[in-house]
C-alpha cells in the first residue's frame, strides 16, 4: 500500500454475521474483532496496516484520511472498538487469507457472496443512517465492505457496501457495482466474511 493508492482508492469509491446454504452445507460468517483478536493472540500475526504504521480512515463516502496508528485494534487510529462483536476492520486481503489459513475457512468468491446473502433478511446498514453494527445485528450486506477471493492482479474485489454507501454513490448493495482495492489496503469500513462448513 502506498500514497499512490489514495487517488486510486478515491476513484474506486465513486465508480448479523452468518448466512447458511442448505444445498451446499456451508455458511457465510462475518469475522468479528474478537475472533480476529483470538487469531492474533494465538499466532502473533502482524497485519499490513501495522507493518506500514498507517492506514485509510474513511470519514464519509467522499472523504478519507491517512491516519498514523490506524490498525485492526484501533480502527480510527485512537480508539478500540466499543464492542468486540463489531466486524473487524482495517484488515487487508493478505490479512484475511492468513486468518483463513489459521481458522480452516476460506474467503467467498464474489459470486458465492451474493448467493449466500440471499436469505439474510436483517436490516441493511447503509446510507449513513447508522454506525457500524455488531455482526449479529446487521445484514451481511452493508455495514462494512467485505473482501472476497475474486482478484485481478494485485487487487481484490470488495462486496456488499458499507455504512457510507448510498444509491447515488458507491451503493454496494447492487451486485453490478465494482470496487477493487489492492491486497495490502485496509480501511475503517473494510472487513471480511469467511465460508465455513455448517455444523
Amino acid at each position: 500500500m502506498s500514497f499512490s493508492s489514495l487517488s486510486y482508492l478515491l476513484i474506486l469509491l465513486f465508480a448479523g454475521s452468518h448466512e447458511q446454504s442448505n444445498e451446499e452445507n456451508i455458511e457465510l460468517h462475518v469475522v468479528s474483532y474478537e475472533e480476529f483478536e483470538t487469531f492474533v493472540n494465538a499466532t502473533g500475526y502482524v497485519t499490513d496496516a501495522e507493518k506500514y504504521g498507517w492506514s485509510f480512515v474513511q470519514k464519509d463516502v467522499y472523504n478519507f484520511e491517512v491516519v498514523e496508528g490506524a490498525t485492526w485494534c484501533k480502527p480510527d487510529g485512537e480508539n478500540t472498538p466499543s464492542s468486540k462483536q463489531l466486524p473487524v476492520t482495517q484488515v487487508s486481503y493478505n490479512d484475511a487469507i492468513a486468518y483463513c489459513e489459521w481458522s480452516d475457512s476460506r474467503l467467498p468468491s464474489y459470486e458465492e457472496y451474493w448467493e449466500l446473502i440471499k436469505i439474510d433478511n436483517r436490516p441493511i446498514v447503509t446510507d449513513n443512517n447508522n454506525p457500524i453494527k455488531a455482526i449479529n445485528e446487521a445484514n451481511v450486506l452493508g455495514n462494512v465492505w467485505e473482501i472476497t477471493a475474486t482478484t485481478i492482479g494485485d487487487s481484490t474485489r470488495l462486496a456488499g457496501g458499507s455504512v457510507f454507501c448510498s444509491k447515488e454513490t458507491c451503493h454496494g448493495t447492487s451486485k453490478d457495482r465494482e470496487l477493487f482495492v489492492d491486497k495490502q489496503t485496509g480501511n475503517l469500513h473494510i472487513g471480511f466474511a469467511v465460508i465455513k462448513k455448517s455444523s
